[in-house]
């Protein structure tokens, strides 16, 4: 495909150079004629036809494996992320889902007419460290909220001892209910916890902050 479109720009600029000039603003409209033709087909290639659905979330969305609850986090969850299909990057632009070009999606039951999705945000060039998201949707699969679940530390300083070690879990019920968690390595317990649940406007709404470190 690549190849195609790199040849289809260089025959536009060789028919621009032949005949008589074309404007920048020309120029621009045909390399843009040329990018729509290049998205499509990348949807294509992930199930998304652009030319038989006017709404491209709602059909990616459908094309999503079903996650059961409830689900808790673990180290294989977080690092495999299984059964999560690849965004593609048209996708993530229109969900405002940061990453560096690997972001991966999976589906939850609906929950109060919302739909629901996990979003992995790929945070290192690797694709070995990922963000993870809670996205609830409209009917059309336009994005109401987010929550962070999950999300990558910085690196710490390998010379500052007195740094306390901090893991993140996350739980969702059965019921919905969104569990969000710091946990103190060095203390063995849990130092923060916050619940959400999700409201009749499709909004993660926080139910409890609890500070436990006393």
């Amino acid at each position: 495909m690549k190849g195609i479109l790199g040849f289809i720009v260089v025959m536009v600029m060789l028919s621009a150079c032949g005949g008589r000039s074309m404007s920048a603003e020309q120029m621009q409209q045909k390399l843009d004629s040329i990018k729509k033709i290049e998205v499509a087909e990348r949807l294509a290639a992930e199930g998304i036809n652009l030319q038989n659905s006017d709404n491209p979330l709602k059909q990616f969305y459908d094309s999503l494996a079903l996650l059961p609850l409830p689900i808790t986090y673990s180290d294989e969850f977080v690092r495999y992320l299984p059964n999560f299909k690849p965004v593609p990057q048209d996708i993530a632009k229109a969900l405002d889902l940061e990453g560096n070009g690997k972001q991966k999606a999976i589906s939850l039951s609906e929950s109060l007419g919302a739909k629901l999705m996990l979003l992995a945000a790929d945070e290192d060039e690797d694709a070995t460290k990922y963000s993870i998201w809670l996205y609830s949707m409209d009917d059309d699969c336009m994005p109401v909220d987010k929550l962070c679940l999950y999300a990558i530390e910085d690196e710490e300083d390998d010379f500052d001892f007195d740094e306390e070690e901090i893991l993140q879990y996350f739980t969702i019920t059965s019921d919905y209910e969104i569990h969000l968690m710091d946990y103190s390595k060095e203390k063995h317990k849990t130092r923060t916890e916050e619940v959400y649940t999700l409201d009749a406007s499709r909004n993660f709404l926080l139910q409890k902050s609890e500070e436990l470190d006393n």
